[in-house]
């Protein structure tokens, strides 16, 4: 097995993406913790998923807590002391839908602190562990953090941070052996479309509306696409990728070990400022 005798952290394990990586890593002999809320759906994903073996733990708590640091160390100490080696911050919400000017201001803080300070929450505790093992892998999500996202403001610049969050920590713990690498899982029917869906065309806007009602019916991205990524990026055949954004579903990362050199050493798969020369134009 790929990961045998590997541990990891997944905050947001219970249910949708998180719940089918943890499904992912344990078939691959990986032991785990899993983070949630929400204390019956980890009872149940730790029910169903204990079915293919291995070790499961769990622990309830908000990631967007102030104390979720010092929760998540906690967590990871009572469940593996020795350390850990891998780290997937899969907790997230859409935060309110609506234009920016009629959404609710405590609910648009609410999702930043759930999607990006939840990242780094996670990130924090977890790394200290890592240490103790010589490295890890981290895995974030970018979702809607590749470009404007409108009726959906929070969820983008939330998204946005942990971007340029993942980037920064990239060259922070390099020297500790650690990877970190932002996913985008494309598409998935989760419980996100069906609130998207449930807001309606006026507050979501007609053209976002039809095209995720098409991909409901459609049945979506495969969630085991992103695990799919996950099992590469949290393998050493990813080593010394870091700081990237990947795609679940356009990105040919199972070739990338003819261009490991050039991935590693250039900005590709990063967000980047374009300038005027960049396009062809001299305004100077």
């Amino acid at each position: 097995m790929m990961l045998e005798g590997k541990r990891a952290v997944i905050t947001g394990g219970s249910r949708g993406i998180g719940r089918s990586i943890a499904g992912a890593l344990g078939r691959e002999g990986c032991s785990l913790l899993l983070i949630s809320r929400t204390e019956s759906e980890l009872a149940t994903a730790k029910t169903e998923l204990s079915k293919a073996g291995g070790k499961i733990e769990t622990a309830v708590l908000d990631v967007a807590s102030a104390v979720a640091p010092a929760e998540i160390k906690n967590a990871i100490e009572r469940v593996f002391p020795e350390g850990i080696d891998i780290l997937i911050t899969a907790a997230g919400v859409y935060g309110p839908i609506g234009l920016v000017h009629e959404v609710d201001p405590a609910v648009w803080r609410k999702a930043i602190e759930i999607n990006l300070f939840g990242t780094f929450a996670a990130i924090q505790a977890a790394v200290p562990f890592m240490q103790k093992r010589g490295g890890g892998k981290i895995i974030t999500f970018s979702g809607g953090g590749e470009g404007a996202y409108p009726h959906f403001s929070s969820y983008a610049a939330s998204k946005g941070g942990v971007v340029r969050l993942t980037e920064t920590l990239a060259s922070e713990l390099a020297g500790f052996h650690i990877d970190i690498n932002a996913i985008a899982p494309g598409a998935v029917n989760t419980k996100f479309l069906d609130e998207l869906l449930a807001a309606g065309p006026e507050k979501v806007g007609k053209e976002t509306y039809y095209i995720s009602l098409k991909q409901k019916d459609g049945g979506g991205v495969a969630p085991e696409k992103a695990a799919e990524l996950v099992l590469f990026l949290a393998s050493p055949e990813s080593d010394g990728i870091s700081g990237k954004v990947i795609s679940a579903i356009h990105d040919n990362y199972s070739g990338w070990n003819r261009h490991l050199k050039e991935i590693i050493k250039s900005d590709v798969y990063n967000f980047r400022r374009i300038k005027p020369k960049d396009r062809g134009f001299d305004w100077t």
